[in-house]
């Protein structure tokens, strides 16, 4: 498998978990508008246009430092999901199988981050 195509895996689960959490967000309560939901949804997007900004680089260093910067929106996400389901937004099964959707996508980020630090020295 080519990188292209590594890429193309790591984008398409990055796509799916923002779908996710857009779909979840909208069940949110009104009163999130412009705190959780808001923030939940531009740490999702964050993660594949950060993804695709990093691959469009030329050097390994700058698309290394955008894949980290999806990494931190990674994080981000996992504990607003969190502190999502301790308010009763979502369900345990909705939070489990996001959880389970944004550590897939996890895995994948820290995996090419590693490949990439390890290349550029």
């Amino acid at each position: 498998m080519n990188n292209e195509q590594k890429h193309n895996i790591l984008l398409e689960k990055a796509d799916k978990l923002a779908w996710a959490i857009y779909t979840l967000t909208k069940q949110f309560p009104k009163e999130e508008l412009f705190g959780m939901i808001s923030q939940l949804r531009r740490a999702a997007l964050s993660i594949p246009l950060n993804t695709i900004e990093g691959f469009a680089r030329y050097s390994l260093g700058d698309h290394c430092r955008f894949l980290e910067i999806a990494y931190g929106s990674l994080k981000e996400i996992k504990y607003l999901l969190y502190f999502s389901f301790r308010e009763k937004y979502v369900t345990q099964k909705e939070y489990e199988d996001t959880i389970n959707l944004a550590e897939e996508v996890g895995k994948m980020l820290w995996k090419k981050i590693q490949t990439l630090r390890k290349k550029v020295g």
